[in-house]
């Protein structure tokens, strides 16, 4: 059977990351040991951050956007909760499947980075960005890539 691997799914609710998900349980052993760790993004002090003029509206709309937060966060639970199916589908055991997410501290690509270190390999489906737009804003798994040290990354189409 070899030595036990950590594996790192980046999870989120969109389809690539549920790929991600289905390439792990195809193509690992389930004897492994699966972290879905999902970042979730902090709406408040984003634009807090990128829009200090318009902080007066976005104390006054808080509650609102604090429902948002609440609501992405229960439909990446029940992503998480789709993806630990498929895997436990898969022979991997219950006690090897952990779920982590985190509010977004640094930004996506270097929150993941950050938490990745004492895994072997991160997965994590590409982003469905246009050409264009990648080669602007560089998505998430471009920056996990090229920034990881020692970690080995899988990246599924």
């Amino acid at each position: 059977m070899g030595t036990t691997k950590k594996i790192l799914i980046a999870f989120d609710d969109s389809e690539n990351a549920m790929r991600a998900v289905e390439q792990v349980a195809e193509i690992f052993n389930p004897g492994n040991q699966i972290t879905l760790f999902s970042v979730l993004q902090d709406t408040v002090s984003a634009f807090k951050m990128n829009h200090p003029e318009l902080t007066p509206y976005f104390m006054a709309q808080q509650e609102s956007f604090s429902e948002i937060e609440e609501q992405q966060k229960t439909i990446v639970e029940r992503a998480q909760q789709k993806a630990r199916s498929i895997l436990l589908q898969a022979g991997f055991r219950a006690e090897n499947i952990v779920i982590e997410s985190q509010i977004q501290k640094k930004g996506i690509a270097r929150d993941i980075i950050d938490f990745a270190s004492g895994y072997n390999i991160i997965v994590m489906g590409r982003r469905g960005l246009s050409g264009i737009q990648e080669f602007f804003l560089g998505s998430v798994s471009q920056k996990v890539l090229h920034s990881v040290k020692d970690i080995s990354v899988l990246i599924v189409n």
